[in-house]
């Protein structure tokens, strides 16, 4: 590729129970790797690939078309985590989790935000170790933040808020 510069990008299959993609997407995805082109796949269910700076536009709209969400790499706020176990999207609160992932997730920051969701008090999306988790209990919605997951000062996070009713917890995440 010579001097063409190479811009990083972060996709996934979109927000849903699990890392789960498409046979169509990793084709499309393929089209745009050389063979022995490595790619990185994140704790944040995002696929680290490098596109040339002059088709950034056309790559991301092509992955976008199969379904892919496409995210800039650097201090942005993440994609949001979830749970890849539960099925029940209405049950569990994905209608929302893809809300939240909608209004948040490539916000620029002074410093990388990853925040997760977990439709249920299992909690298998990790929210309590991100920067910013909700946890559905019930009909209502717990709020954390501060949650390390690695490091000497790994934590778990401090619940902020908890009770909220959907109404009130989408409100919070008003632009």
């Amino acid at each position: 590729m010579g001097d063409v510069k190479m811009i990083p990008l972060a996709v996934n299959g979109g927000i849903g129970f699990g890392a789960k993609l498409t046979p169509k997407q990793l084709i499309t995805l393929g089209t745009y790797l050389e063979e022995d082109t490595e790619v990185e796949l994140t704790t944040f269910q995002q696929i680290i690939i490098k596109v040339p700076e002059n088709k950034l536009d056309e790559v991301k709209q092509e992955l976008e078309a199969v379904g892919f969400s496409v995210y800039k790499v650097g201090n942005y706020v993440k994609s949001l985590r979830t749970c890849g176990f539960c099925q029940g999207a209405e049950e569990e609160g994905m209608p929302i989790a893809i809300e939240l992932n909608r209004r948040i997730a490539g916000q620029e920051v002074p410093f990388t935000i990853r925040p997760a969701y977990t439709g249920c008090p299992n909690a298998c999306g990790e929210p309590l170790i991100n920067d910013i988790g909700v946890i559905k209990r019930n009909d209502h919605f717990e709020l954390y933040v501060g949650g390390q997951a690695v490091g000497t000062n790994a934590r778990t996070g401090v619940l902020l808020r908890m009770g909220w009713s959907q109404r009130s917890y989408m409100n919070l995440w008003t632009r």
